[in-house]
């Protein structure tokens, strides 16, 4: 009898602890959305409502970096940080952000009317880039989603409407990449992604651009079939157009021909082919998906690491530490997980879940431009010298990323 009570003892022990160790994961990762989120609404977001994009480490200066993208970013992820907390302020900047966001759009040129004055900036300069608005726009329909303010969703579909009657290539499947912001002619044979390519193809030019899923939202918002149609158009190109390795290594901004991949620009592409699989139930598009979480799988390391650079032979370039690949691979391998076809990426989850939460600024750190950031590194050379930046998105897809977590482990509160 002595023997069975000291066996319940310690059972029940070990019941306690687990349940303890359960809650402090609970609160750590809903703290760590807290002040993931604050640090978004106090330094990410400026005086305008978009985000600032781009830390420069060296200088302690913040410089813009393809904004309309990086602040679309931002308001997903404050949106979600809204829905796991519940704090309106995370909601009130979301909105600000919304608004300028929507206030790019293009009222008084000849031929853009209806586009967003969405540039790149950086090397590229002034042109608009077809997934700067695509995949910026995901977290402006999100925020429609939650606010019922239509205005979001009607300036991204208009947009998104410009972009279909000037942009689809629709025998092959892919939009045009590049509009001259001051012309408005669409590059057809020539791209600033490939200034160094004399002779360029389509394939140059133009990819299948489904990152964000543009057009299902826009079906979603409108009811239009139209956008049914070219979005699970997209997903036929997608299927078509992936290679054995999982990756779509004939669109930049990966590059075939040193065989290095970019560290989110698939998970978009897979992203977008599960959503498909949402729409339409094609058990291709779910398999495509998963091709591209192991081709993650394989480039992640044992501490959750997932590098800038790439490659599809197993090499990488440690020089730059990519955070908001490591949250983005974590939302692929969650929904997968949650599709019942990713039970071999549970692992990773973890990896992402424990990477994230350990990688981040405290919120105590000496420089305000960084205290509660996520961690993201990207060093490039830039006017001969090093150009070391830490970057936003690794906290706008770090809040989606452990907001989906959440919400898995423990419900929506």
């Amino acid at each position: 009898m002595l023997k069975k009570q000291f066996v319940f003892v310690l059972l029940s022990y070990f019941i306690f602890f687990i349940s303890v160790d359960a809650a402090d994961r609970k609160d750590e990762i809903k703290n760590a959305i807290r002040e993931g989120a604050d640090y978004a609404v106090r330094i990410l977001l400026d005086e305008e409502g978009k985000s600032r994009c781009d830390y420069n480490l060296i200088e302690g200066q913040w410089y813009l970096y393809e904004p309309a993208w990086h602040t679309g970013q931002v308001v997903f992820g404050l949106v979600e940080a809204y829905r796991i907390t519940g704090d309106e302020s995370y909601l009130t900047e979301a909105k600000r952000a919304g608004d300028w966001w929507t206030s790019l759009q293009i009222t008084d040129h000849p031929k853009l009317n209806g586009m967003l004055h969405a540039v790149h900036g950086d090397y590229i300069g002034d042109y608009i880039v077809f997934a700067t608005i695509s995949d910026g726009a995901s977290g402006i329909f999100q925020l429609q989603q939650e606010t019922n303010i239509d205005r979001y969703a009607e300036v991204a579909t208009e947009a998104g409407e410009w972009m279909l009657n000037h942009m689809w290539v629709p025998e092959h499947g892919v939009f045009y990449d590049v509009v001259d912001v001051h012309t408005g002619e669409v590059f057809k044979d020539r791209s600033p992604f490939w200034a160094d390519i004399e002779d360029q193809t389509l394939f140059h030019v133009a990819r299948p651009n489904s990152e964000g899923s543009l057009f299902k939202y826009m079906y979603d918002f409108t009811g239009d079939e139209r956008y049914k149609e070219v979005f699970i158009a997209q997903m036929e190109s997608l299927v078509e157009k992936q290679g054995p390795e999982g990756l779509w290594m004939d669109f930049m901004p990966n590059n075939k021909e040193t065989g290095s991949f970019h560290p989110r620009f698939n998970i978009w592409y897979a992203e977008s082919l599960l959503d498909g699989y949402d729409l339409t139930g094609d058990e291709r598009y779910l398999q495509a998906a998963v091709e591209t979480g192991r081709a993650y799988a394989r480039a992640q390391i044992g501490d959750g690491t997932i590098f800038y650079q790439n490659f599809v032979d197993g090499r990488r370039n440690r020089d730059s530490i990519c955070g908001s690949a490591v949250s983005f691979a974590g939302i692929l391998w969650l929904r997968l997980i949650l599709y019942g076809v990713g039970d071999e990426f549970k692992g990773n989850l973890e990896n992402s879940v424990n990477w994230v939460l350990q990688n981040r600024f405290s919120i105590d750190h000496p420089d305000p431009n960084l205290a509660g950031a996520f961690v993201e590194t990207r060093t490039r050379r830039r006017d001969g010298k090093v150009w070391m930046t830490m970057r936003d998105i690794a906290t706008s897809f770090g809040l989606r990323f452990l907001s989906e977590y959440y919400r898995y482990k423990y419900g929506d509160q």
